[in-house]
Formats: C-alpha cells, sequence, structure tokens
C-alpha cells in the first residue's frame, strides 16, 4: 500500500514521489505516467495531474552549491568546532550527509551529523487523511551549547522549519541553530530565513519543487511541476 507522509516543505507529498520517471514506473499503483509533446505528465490516483515545467540543478549544480555552502558555514562560524549537522528527514538528511563528506574532504574533520524527524511536531497531522508515517531520528551529540546547522531541501511555508527547531528545543539548549535551504521557493507563512540558500526560485502556489537526490530518487536534480490543484 502506498505510504501518505503529508506535505513538506515543497508543497508536494513524500510518498509516494512522483519526481523520479522510471522509479514512478515501477510504482504502477501510484498512477500511470503519459508521454505527449514533448513533456511529461503524470496522472494521480486522485485524478490530478502534473507535469514537469522546468529542470533548476542537475548533479554538478547541486555539488557546487553545496560546496559554496559548506564554505559559508565554516566561515561564519570560525571553523566547525561545537557545530552539529541535523538533516531533515527525509531529502535533508542526504544533503547533511552530503556537507558533512565536504567536510571531512575539505576541512579534514569529522562533523556530528543526525538525523530529525519533525513528523509529530508538525502543525497538519489532524488534517492527514491518512496515518504519517513516522521517519528514524538520531541525534548524535548533546545538543547543549552547541551550532546546530539544521538542514532541509526546500523552504516553503516555513511550518516544516518551525517544527523543527520546536524538536530541537526538546532534544537541548544548543547556543544557536542556523538553516541550510537548498531551495527557497518563497510564499512564508511563518518568520522564518535560512542562514545558508543555495537558490532562490520564484514559484507560484500551484507548483511544486521536486529535489531528488541519487540515494532515495536514482538521480540528482531539481524540478519545477505544475499540477491542477494548489499546494497547501
Amino acid at each position: 500500500m502506498p505510504r501518505k507522509f503529508g506535505k513538506g516543505e515543497d508543497g508536494v507529498e513524500e510518498e509516494p514521489s512522483f519526481g523520479s520517471f522510471p522509479s514512478f514506473l515501477s510504482r504502477t499503483s501510484y498512477g500511470h505516467a503519459l508521454m505527449g509533446h514533448g513533456r511529461f505528465f503524470v496522472r494521480g490516483a486522485c485524478g490530478v495531474t502534473i507535469h514537469e515545467k522546468a529542470l533548476i540543478m542537475e548533479a554538478d549544480d547541486m555539488e557546487r552549491v553545496l560546496r559554496r555552502i559548506a564554505i559559508e558555514i565554516v566561515e561564519r562560524n570560525k571553523g566547525l568546532t561545537d557545530v552539529v549537522l541535523l538533516g531533515v528527514q527525509r531529502r535533508g538528511v542526504t544533503l547533511a550527509h552530503r556537507l558533512r563528506e565536504i567536510f571531512r574532504q575539505t576541512e579534514k574533520v569529522r562533523v556530528p551529523t543526525g538525523e530529525l524527524d519533525v513528523t509529530l511536531y508538525r502543525d497538519d497531522t489532524a488534517m492527514l487523511r491518512d496515518q504519517p508515517v513516522l521517519h528514524s531520528t538520531s541525534i548524535p551529540a548533546d545538543l547543549t551549547g552547541k551550532r546546530v546547522v539544521l538542514v532541509d531541501d526546500v523552504l516553503y511555508t516555513g511550518r516544516t522549519a518551525r517544527a523543527a527547531l520546536d524538536a530541537i528545543m526538546d532534544l537541548g539548549r544548543p547556543e544557536m541553530v542556523q538553516l541550510v535551504i537548498l531551495i527557497d521557493r518563497g510564499h512564508r507563512e511563518l518568520p522564518i530565513q535560512p542562514d545558508y540558500i543555495g537558490k532562490c526560485i520564484p514559484t507560484s502556489r500551484s507548483e511544486s519543487v521536486d529535489v531528488q537526490v541519487t540515494e532515495i530518487d536514482g538521480q540528482d536534480r531539481v524540478i519545477i511541476s505544475d499540477r491542477s490543484d494548489s499546494n497547501v
């Protein structure tokens, strides 16, 4: 049965993923794909039609952006002492681990890196049709007094970031929390701004931003898709 997680910061339900064409074809229960006029169309089980509008980043672009962000983190924190990386489940975890590897290569430092599931801190769980799926939370060190660098793929309304902050405060009292975002798509509903941004992309609420990573989706890229209903 398909797992339902609810809408994340990109405005798209995390499971199932419609972004990767090859993996989607292997999940025929989620819908069927239509190819026509040079565009990739997906008709989901609920009758929502989605098509890919624009390719924003490819693998080389994502690598270049993460390396730039890694440099900015080192500069802002005057090194990596007391820095802890926390990736927001799911794709934020992958991005956090990639930053850790960059630090290992460039700074010869192994930065403690963990995983944060914010499902139970979300403010929309009561509105979901299905029971949300819980992912793992793994904290590599006591967060009290640390410089926590929170990593996520897309910043949209700010509600996932708010949930992540609540989760962090339940785990300790860090010296500060900094936010890394690969894609900032605008439409904020809460006063939250990232400290490190890969790329700002103007979007409409009828569009979705899909960050794909090799570890989960089989490829690295960021695309904008259009859909017939509105993101919430």
